[in-house]
């Protein structure tokens, strides 16, 4: 029987979704190659390999699903209330997202990823556009108006300090629509 062929690029799908529960759980000083590669069933040289050092992981880590959240909640900025809603459905049903940006800031505040820069760069330059058209209020500065929403995205989701460890339905529904009615009496012009 012949050896079965190595298929690299699934390889580096376990290895991410193994570095991605790990720096969850543990943040980047804690987490631990040994643990990704066993998690991943693979060779932790291949994550050198593939990734290089443990910080380049991380970084492939963050920007991997900071294209997912722009894929999947694209930013609307003349409906940032229905953005808001939206960011914290995502939020609620992929909780290591804002495990891996609190790493992020606890553990790297001045060396973000590339992709996490570009994409604030993006959502503020829309902002921006939206609020030279009049379609959204100028009484805040992009960046500013971009740190409110995204802060009240993520104020009740699960892992945030202030969200009880269980929410039954009602209660995320009652939270998200309380997210959604602060950014639209935010943005009201």
């Amino acid at each position: 029987m012949s050896p079965q062929p190595r298929d690299a690029e699934a390889t580096k799908a376990r290895l991410l979704q193994a570095a991605t529960s790990e720096f969850a759980a543990h943040g980047i000083a804690g987490a631990r190659i040994e643990r990704i590669a066993a998690a991943a069933k693979a060779n932790k040289a291949l994550i050198y390999t593939y990734f290089g050092n443990k910080d380049q992981l991380f970084d492939t880590v963050m920007d991997t699903h900071v294209t997912r959240v722009l894929d999947q909640v694209p930013i609307t900025p003349e409906d940032l209330p229905g953005y808001a809603g939206r960011l914290f459905d995502f939020l609620v049903a992929n909780p290591h997202q804002l495990r891996l940006a609190t790493w992020l800031r606890l553990e790297r505040a001045h060396n973000e990823p590339e992709g996490l820069g570009a994409s604030m760069r993006q959502k503020a330059a829309a902002i921006a556009e939206a609020q030279t058209g009049d379609r959204l209020t100028s009484a805040f500065t992009p960046e500013d108006l971009l740190a409110f929403t995204l802060a009240l995205a993520n104020a009740w989701v699960p892992t945030s300090p202030m969200a009880p460890a269980e929410l039954t339905a009602d209660q995320l529904d009652a939270r998200r629509s309380a997210v959604v009615e602060a950014v639209r009496r935010l943005t009201a012009q």
